[in-house]
């Protein structure tokens, strides 16, 4: 696929933003600037004190004197990097792929391979994107290019259409100015200085002679405009490998149009995901408002899966949730983590599933979907001794132990996470206690059983271990209780109760 990159200039974007925020300064000379060297300089201006001949890095003091009524904003470090931010992340409804333009902090780079046709071409596509910001308040220049510098320079400094056509960088740079290379200002000045006021008159001379006069940076530049060099665009989001995007014609506003939206997101989707032998585990709906707003929905799978019916029901679940306002202009659908599908070796013999069966799973995503998914849980066995951790968390339903359960000695139903101390009372050394006493309550105990002796792993310290005993007091509850450390040992022995039986 041919690689197409479109360029966003925001020809005044701090004054534009400031126009959106304050609509009485419609009329009113203003620019921003900032504290340098004891003095204001300005770092961004109005369309009406543009017109009074006020530039940028002009003092503030200079331009109050040559624009009477002049407002001087305070700017504030980084601002436009996070207008950029913002409107980036809007643009994200046009391109999976968004850059902040970082050489002037003035616009934005999308990378729209295969993107264009959801707009009926690339001139429709433009169109769209210079209307939708202009209506927000923006004035913007777009070009679209086979390289980001060439879109770069033909928004900024080109006279002539916007749509380059492929292959045609070079001829759209030949007639511009050096500063559409995007260089620094000494180069531009020694540029100048020889007499080159066109890109035309120099592109054509010896690579050798142009680094030894202007550097690798400038040879860099021209490569990356050119298409000689590949730029790599650093996203504001990383993009998911696994993604389906879907523009409407008209604002979707039904629940039947978003479940029709869901349902082509996933056929396409499922499609891919099946063709690498992957499944969803993890799915977000992303959905686009015409008002600027984004709404999001997502699922989660006990188990990979590429169902469509199963993940389509799943998203019923979550439809109510979706707020379309004045309509759903653009549906995104990401799998953000996707596990390989294990296809089943089919058996001659049938056998009980167990949790192997999928319509289990399935029964488990569609309540998790209703309740959460982080109130359900399954425990396997760990290796590990001491009883609040020799449990722990499955990933999914499908894992499998890596050991055994221990059944071999009773375990409460209700394990404590973290053993309380008691007071307890025991006639003779190595016997159960005859009462305890718990959150201040004495229980006197009537039935005992016991020592059960258990010690850490090999690996730990070997001088810690726990004797248990099951206990029943006179009311007929039953507790599971233990003693750490040796009587009359080095290491003071200590009581706590750790779970309760049924």
């Amino acid at each position: 696929m041919q690689k197409r990159f479109v360029s966003i200039w925001f020809r005044q974007l701090l004054a534009d933003w400031q126009l959106i925020r304050r609509p009485e300064l419609k009329n009113v000379p203003f620019v921003f600037a900032a504290p340098d060297h004891g003095r204001m300089i300005i770092t961004a201006v109005s369309p009406i004190a543009s017109n009074f001949g006020v530039e940028t890095g002009m003092r503030a003091a200079d331009a109050k004197a040559i624009c009477p009524g002049l407002e001087v904003l305070d700017d504030k470090p980084g601002r436009p990097k996070n207008l950029l931010k913002g409107l980036g992340e809007w643009c994200v409804r046009y391109s999976p792929i968004v850059a902040i333009d970082e050489f002037g902090m003035d616009g934005l780079l999308l990378d729209v391979s295969g993107c264009t046709h959801l707009w009926g071409g690339e001139r429709g596509y433009l169109k769209e994107i210079v209307s939708r910001l202009k209506s927000k308040g923006y004035t913007v220049r777009l070009a679209i290019a086979d390289t980001p510098g060439a879109a770069w320079a033909v928004s900024r400094y080109g006279k002539i259409t916007p749509l380059i056509p492929t292959g045609g960088q070079v001829d759209a740079l030949l007639d511009l100015v050096p500063d559409a290379l995007r260089l620094t200002q000494p180069v531009l000045a020694k540029l100048r200085k020889l007499g080159f006021y066109q890109i035309k008159s120099f592109i054509g001379m010896p690579r050798s002679v142009l680094r030894r006069r202007f550097g690798e940076d400038f040879l860099l530049r021209l490569a990356q405009a050119t298409g000689t060099e590949n730029e790599v665009l650093v996203p504001l989001q990383v993009p998911v490998p696994f993604s389906e995007r879907l523009a409407c014609l008209e604002p979707i506003k039904t629940r039947n149009g978003i479940e029709t939206a869901i349902h082509k997101l996933l056929e396409n989707l499922c499609n891919r995901l099946r063709a690498e032998g992957k499944g969803l585990r993890t799915g977000i709906l992303t959905c686009h408002r015409i008002d600027g707003k984004v709404v999001q929905a997502d699922i989660g799978t006990s188990g990979a899966t590429h169902s469509i019916s199963h993940l389509f029901k799943l998203f019923q679940l979550k439809i109510d949730q979706i707020r379309p306002a004045l309509g759903i202009e653009l549906f995104v659908m990401d799998a953000p983590k996707v596990d390989d599908v294990e296809v089943p070796q089919e058996e001659m013999w049938t056998s009980t599933p167990g949790l192997d069966d999928k319509s289990l799973i399935r029964l488990l995503d569609r309540v998790a979907g209703k309740v959460g998914f982080q109130v359900i849980h399954r425990y396997l066995p760990a290796t590990r001794y001491w009883p609040e951790r020799s449990v722990q968390k499955a990933l999914s339903v499908t894992e499998k132990p890596a050991t055994t359960w221990r059944v071999t000695q009773p375990r409460p139903t209700e394990l404590l996470k973290t053993p309380v101390p008691i007071e307890v009372m025991a006639i003779i050394p190595d016997h159960p206690p005859k009462f305890f006493i718990y959150n201040g309550v004495q229980h006197l105990v009537t039935k005992a059983d016991g020592p059960e002796r258990i010690e850490r792993e090999w690996w730990l310290d070997q001088g810690v271990h726990r004797d248990y005993y099951q206990v029943e007091d006179e009311q007929g509850g039953r507790y599971w209780l233990f003693r750490s450390g040796h009587y009359g040992g080095e290491q003071k022995y200590k009581w706590f109760i750790h779970g309760f039986f049924a």
